[in-house]
């Protein structure tokens, strides 16, 4: 069997570890380039122990003519890296970026809520915005591949199926997200080093956090109308890896618990990776951690038309490497849990 050949880009960091476990059993794709900065010339196993039983290629720093020697380059680096790239590419590579720099459909956009000018904006049109479960087939036609954010991911699967179908209101959604501080990368150890971050819980980016803008972007993508009013807070809690999110609505003309949950069920029938539970089931991150699924439960309130959605993923799987690799196989057509199961 012919293999692919692949160069991750970032390939120490929490996301790049988890990508290149999952990829080094994957049996159509072979790991070419491992690139980094600070880790040039060391073995990925100094990252990650479980990793040195396997051979891989030294890590080197990336550098433009590598794309001549490869068919997929992964990327899960710093804000405006991936667009430095995208310039550089050839016909026959693919690029599927886990970071942010094509998940806003325009610069203007990007620099709006990154604070910083868009490298390769004519790009931008090339590339699509992939929620492999929305997305499907169509990610065939595009070479650049935006995965959304851990966040993102799990607040939009739930609430895009309900929203097509105008079955709650837009004006006054609350989305709640509690995530492991891996979210924040490595760099979060000497952030918080004296903020006792393995015991408390802290919200950050209140009101006005960066995955607003992809939220509210894909949300209008189902909805004509301008009220879409969504808050958004993101915490990051004393536990390693996983988010649950925990997500207010309203119904609208009396839509049932029984109505909202079957639609969920309808929507992710064939969809071998979002597991709808029963409603009212109490989910945790515990259900989803080392996998590529997200759990959604749909639980009633004390008020005949509040609901709460609970949603839990594996923010470094589902939320990162392991839906850039479910993007790839659709890419490639090869079977969607390739390498994931």
């Amino acid at each position: 069997m012919s293999k692919l050949n692949v160069l991750i880009a970032g390939s120490t960091g929490y996301i790049g570890i988890e990508l290149v476990k999952l990829l080094s059993k994957h049996k159509n794709i072979t790991i070419k380039y491992l690139c980094g900065n600070n880790s040039v010339g060391k073995n990925i196993s100094f990252y990650e122990k479980s990793l040195k039983f396997k051979k891989f290629p030294k890590i080197v720093k990336f550098n433009k003519s590598y794309l001549k020697n490869v068919d997929i380059i992964f990327t899960a680096l710093p804000n405006g890296e991936a667009q430095d790239i995208s310039r550089n590419l050839l016909p026959k590579n693919v690029l599927i970026d886990i970071a942010a720099d094509f998940r806003l459909n325009s610069s203007k956009n990007y620099s709006k809520w990154y604070k910083q000018k868009h490298r390769a904006p004519n790009n931008i049109k090339k590339s699509i915005y992939s929620l492999p479960e929305f997305t499907g087939e169509v990610i065939k036609n595009f070479k650049i591949i935006s995965c959304p954010g851990c966040y993102p991911t799990s607040i939009l699967l739930p609430l895009i199926p309900l929203i097509k179908k105008k079955m709650i209101k837009l004006e006054n959604i609350i989305a709640d997200s509690k995530s492991g501080y891996s979210g924040a990368g490595r760099a979060v150890h000497k952030v918080y080093a004296k903020k006792n971050l393995y015991e408390s819980l802290k919200a950050y980016g209140v009101g006005f956090h960066r995955h607003n803008s992809e939220i509210e972007q894909e949300i209008k993508k189902y909805t004509k109308k301008n009220k879409l009013n969504i808050t958004f807070t993101p915490h990051l809690s004393p536990m390693f890896k996983g988010i649950l999110s925990t997500i207010y609505f309203e119904t609208k003309n009396g839509v049932s618990l029984k109505k909202l949950n079957n639609q969920l069920k309808i929507t992710f029938a064939n969809k071998q990776f979002v597991k709808v539970k029963k409603t009212n089931s109490y989910i945790s991150t515990n259900d989803v951690i080392n996998t590529n699924e997200c759990h959604i439960s749909i639980c009633k309130t004390k008020y005949k038309n509040k609901f709460i959605i609970l949603s839990a993923i594996d923010n470094l799987i589902k939320g990162g490497s392991g839906q850039a690799v479910q993007n790839m196989n659709i890419k490639f057509n090869w079977p969607e849990s390739r390498g994931l199961v």
